[in-house]
Order: structure tokens, then C-alpha cells, then sequence
């Protein structure tokens, strides 16, 4: 399992040392040039979100891939809540597994 987030090395190793994932399957990685979430088409780029963070982010958004293609693509995103802050089931496990 990959978590990645459009920040530094050092604070994706932070973050998975602070949720006790240091050593696990689970691996935190950066994107901090956004190649990876401007490649997938995942770009947080709207104007309120902006606003607040000052830079384009990411969607918040969870992926199957099997074998190098992407099969499930869920992303928490919805009318006047482009960050999916009020509703990010979309992307959380149960439905993930419910998509699988």
C-alpha cells in the first residue's frame, strides 16, 4: 500500500512514523512536484482551496492498481467541496473494498 501526498520526503517519513507505520507494508512517499498527481489528473487546483493552502494540492483520492493498471479510481470530491473534507468516503476503505 502507497500513501502519497504533495509534500517532502521528510515529512512523509514523519507522518508515517507519527501513525506507527515505520516498517510496515504501508509506504509514505512525496510528490513534491506534483509529476505524480499531475500525471494521474488528480490536481487540487481550485480557487477557495488554493485561497487557504496557497498552491495547487492534490485530490483526495484512493486507487486500485492490479498489474500496473489502474481498475478502481475513487475520488472524494463533491458540488462546493472540491477537498472532499465533508464527505471523503468515496476514497476511505469500506468503499474501496466495496469496489474491488
Amino acid at each position: 500500500m502507497i500513501i502519497y501526498a504533495v509534500n517532502d520526503g521528510a515529512v512523509m517519513g514523519a507522518w508515517a512514523k507519527d501513525q506507527g507505520a515505520e516498517g510496515s507494508m504501508v509506504k509514505f512517499l512525496g510528490d513534491p512536484t506534483s509529476e505524480m498527481t499531475q500525471a494521474l489528473g488528480m490536481v487540487l487546483d481550485d480557487a477557495g482551496v488554493m485561497g487557504v493552502l496557497g498552491n495547487p494540492r492534490c485530490k483526495r483520492f484512493a486507487l486500485f492498481v492490479d498489474d500496473g493498471i489502474i481498475k478502481v479510481c475513487n475520488v472524494s470530491e463533491g458540488p462546493g467541496d472540491p477537498a472532499g473534507d465533508g464527505d471523503p468516503s468515496a476514497s476511505m476503505v469500506d468503499a474501496m473494498l466495496a469496489s474491488i
